[in-house]
């Protein structure tokens, strides 16, 4: 908890101490135990009677709370409050005795005792909730740093993910360029060093959706111009917002997998991928369908990152993302929206 945080904290307690002082002994004509406002002991009275309210909150909040209630030591801490209510409320009783006989007034202690009892509950009952409620932002807060710091890591994670086959066949596919299409060579070559160059430096907490979406058009013509007319590829991306910002690799892992999963039959018009991307309205959605070989997919897992990108799906987007993945007979289809 940081400097000003604390202070704030402090001044917002003495502040309520202070007008619960002024509301009771000088705002208002009340009178308590005997003690009167227009005699003046009212003022003496509710000062270390507050005081004594006061002991009793902040000794829930700073030791039996944290030092006996949270260690699990339950029977202890219901022991310890009742006993200290007792003996708080006995020093005060003492106190009004003393005062009762210097403004000559004529109350039953066993009064006071009760009075001061009742109160002295109330107040060591606050303090129980208030240091609970305290400890529950505390931790809630803490938990949701947990969650930052292992977004970030997976993020890292997810970075260093970078496939090596992946990798290979994008250098694969420039060498077999050279010498048949210099141009395209060329080409292919600054869009793998656009995916590397992204992947390692350019990705960050959220990024623009428009940069995000151009990644992953230039992995889908490295893949395009990897598998050439092996794959029948249909790609549609419509972008109506590109300042909409979403979290980084996200989309590409479905990609991945339909390319490196998709069916290799020698007919190769039923060696289908099918990509559309959209975003209208600050909802996205992602619709990934390849045909697969039942055979050689039956105990293959999933393509680099997926299970990590639907993790951190779940962390980002908690309630503002729906993901389908269905196999049919010979298609493997992804359906993702997220509402950004």
């Amino acid at each position: 908890m940081n400097r000003p945080t604390i202070v704030l904290i402090v001044a917002g307690h003495v502040l309520f101490w202070l007008l619960n002082y002024w509301f009771v002994a000088i705002g208002s004509q009340l009178n308590w135990n005997g003690f009167t406002y227009a005699s003046g002991s009212l003022a003496y009275a509710y000062a270390y009677g507050l005081f004594f309210n006061a002991l009793l909150f902040y000794t829930q909040v700073f030791w039996l709370f944290p030092k006996i209630y949270v260690c699990n030591r339950k029977v202890k801490f219901y022991v310890l409050s009742i006993a200290v209510i007792i003996a708080i409320s006995l020093i005060e009783t003492y106190v009004d005795y003393i005062f009762h006989g210097i403004y000559n007034i004529n109350e039953p202690l066993v009064g006071s005792f009760n009075a001061n009892s009742i109160f002295h509950i109330i107040y060591s009952i606050a303090g129980f909730y208030y240091i609970l409620k305290f400890e529950h932002k505390k931790t809630k807060k803490t938990n949701q740093k947990l969650l930052e710091e292992t977004y970030k890591s997976e993020l890292k994670y997810l970075k260093a993910q970078l496939n090596p086959h992946f990798l290979f066949n994008g250098i694969n596919s420039v060498y077999h360029l050279i010498g048949k299409n210099d141009v395209l060579a060329k080409e292919t070559l600054l869009q793998f060093s656009g995916l590397l160059r992204y992947q390692l430096y350019e990705s960050s907490t959220h990024i623009l959706l428009e940069k995000e979406l151009d990644y992953v058009l230039k992995y889908i013509k490295i893949e395009e111009t990897r598998r050439g007319s092996d794959i029948q590829l249909d790609y549609h991306i419509k972008l109506e917002n590109p300042t909409m910002k979403i979290a980084p690799l996200l989309l590409i892992p479905f990609i991945e997998n339909a390319f490196k999963h998709c069916s290799n039959h020698e007919d190769n018009s039923t060696n289908l991928i099918e990509i559309k991307i959209e975003e209208a309205g600050g909802s996205l959605t992602l619709n990934v369908t390849n045909s697969y070989d039942q055979q050689i997919n039956e105990n293959t897992a999933g393509g680099i990152g997926l299970t990590n990108v639907q993790k951190r799906l779940t962390l980002l987007y908690p309630d503002t993302h729906q993901l389908k993945i269905n196999k049919e007979m010979t298609n493997h289809i992804v359906d993702l929206s997220i509402t950004l």
